[in-house]
């Protein structure tokens, strides 16, 4: 249907009869995607648990299939993973904007379906020289993205025209997005897709105004794993980190408090798109996806970064909220969720027609008991970037996690008795035979797999070779997305 059409259903649903529910509708849908939370951080936002989580399903074991905001971010606009979509990481070649084919994606295919759609906050890493010359990806109608992600002194390309925004208090960024975010539902007819993406909790997490002295006695952070004395287990890449000393400790606590406190204005976000959904008559019948782009560690294995496949890293908040739908408030599902079934599980609750993808609807999860069958494991992709993370792939099941690194080295942890993944099992004679089977299993997931993985490496011709592509093809491509979005222009 176009979207006059979509228009008309909606409003021709004020006067259905009793037996025409909403679901039968198309949905509104609100994605939001926060920057490098943890799953576990849920506690300390009390509109997300009130508003989303009491009337929702939130997925216990959700997770992201490569651990690094661009590759993670075009994944959940697409369904698929980093060996389809081609961005690996956030630098070239094989990652950042200039890698993305974004003329296939949710806003697409919702926008092509006669939704009206608006992106408000972070789109990808790189997308600063288009953004700056004018460009807006196909499908979107309402276009206020971040040029660089910031709280402060940061630039918006609002429907291709650059604003600046400074330091005073009224311009911190989750704030003014929010506020943005609002009003593209109030001022919108017919069904809608919202995208929200706000800066936090990523570094510096700069608290917004009047929640600098929040979480002033949270605890310090210091799990089993945290600066694991012993890593003689653990690939050479930890074992080269440092131990964590006094002054990074501290670093990593007034980190972590930040993140916390920088939450809070996503928090308040969620409350205000919540009231304009209800005051434009729109919650009941409105998908909210609750997510975030990959975790961070703090402190764990002596990291405290992301783009690793320990827990704290892989695993993000997953909450999704649809009264129409048939999911129960306040239900929690354990089956194993990605990042790449948001795509699919929007495209089958709108009824649109979408591309295949290499994630699932999430729809069967959430409206009852875990169905069969259902995935038991999944793949985790990483590309070596400007961290000394080699490139690997990684699976990880119900209860483990096998890693093998690009240079043969393998990490096994048996979860269900080592949740804290403390103590590799890769060389234990005694896990020997399920350690074959996890590699067997690797070789039939990662396929193809990471550009190099396994390869004696490749040569350093190659890589130069394909940084002066890069360059080139980057060069062309946003020349054509401009020529094509702002024709004349």
């Amino acid at each position: 249907m176009d979207r006059a059409i979509a228009a008309v259903l909606v409003a021709c649903s004020l006067l259905a009869p009793a037996g025409v529910s909403a679901q039968e509708l198309p949905p509104d849908v609100v994605l939001i995607v926060t920057d490098d939370q943890r799953f576990d951080t849920i506690w300390a936002m009390p509109t997300v648990r009130s508003e989303l989580v009491e009337h929702g399903a939130r997925l216990s074991n959700a997770f992201v299939v490569n651990a690094l905001c661009c590759p993670s971010r075009t994944s959940i606009l697409t369904g698929d993973y980093s060996h389809t979509t081609g961005v690996w990481r956030q630098s070239p070649p094989f990652g950042r904007f200039e890698w993305f084919d974004d003329s296939s994606t949710l806003a697409t295919w919702l926008d092509g379906s006669g939704y009206a759609t608006g992106l408000f906050g972070k789109y990808l890493d790189g997308y600063q020289h288009a953004g700056l010359t004018g460009y807006v990806p196909p499908g979107w109608d309402r276009w206020v993205a971040f040029i660089h992600s910031a709280y402060y002194d940061y630039k918006l390309s609002v429907d291709g025209r650059v604003e600046e925004h400074g330091s005073d208090p009224s311009d911190y960024s989750t704030a003014v997005l929010a506020a943005r975010a609002a009003d593209f539902i109030r001022s919108t007819g017919g069904p809608l897709f919202l995208e929200f993406t706000p800066a936090a909790p990523h570094g510096p997490a700069t608290p917004a105004p009047g929640d600098e002295g929040a979480f002033a006695d949270l605890p310090p952070w210091r799990p089993p794993a945290y600066d694991e004395a012993d890593v003689s287990d653990k690939p050479e890449w930890v074992r080269a980190l440092p131990p964590v000393t006094p002054a990074s400790a501290s670093a990593i606590d007034d980190f972590r408090r930040n993140q916390y406190r920088s939450l809070l204005a996503v928090d308040r976000a969620v409350g205000e798109i919540v009231a304009a959904l209800r005051d434009s008559g729109r919650l009941d019948n409105t998908l909210i996806v609750f997510t975030s782009d990959n975790g961070i560690a703090w402190g764990e294995h002596r990291w405290a970064k992301k783009e690793a496949a320990f827990e704290e890293v892989i695993r993000v908040p997953m909450i999704v909220r649809w009264d129409a739908g048939g999911l129960v408030s306040g239900s929690r599902a354990e089956g194993l969720a990605l990042n790449i079934d948001i795509a699919p599980t929007i495209a089958e609750a709108a009824g649109i027609e979408a591309p295949p993808t290499d994630g699932r609807s999430l729809l069967p999860l959430l409206r009852g008991p875990q169905p069969a069958p259902w995935r038991e494991d999944f793949l985790i992709e990483h590309l070596a970037g400007t961290n000394p993370i080699p490139t690997f792939c990684a699976v990880r099941s119900v209860g483990s996690l096998y890693v093998r690194y690009s240079d043969g080295e393998e990490e096994f942890y048996d979860l269900s008795a080592d949740p804290s993944e403390l103590d590799s099992l890769a060389a234990d004679p005694g896990a020997r035979d399920v350690v074959l089977a996890e590699r067997e299993r690797l070789e039939t997931l990662c396929d193809p797999p990471p550009p190099g993985f396994l390869d004696e490496g490749l040569d350093p011709r190659i890589w130069w070779a394909a940084g002066v592509l890069f360059v080139l093809f980057g060069l062309a491509a946003i020349w054509t997305r401009r020529s094509v979005t702002n024709p004349g222009g």
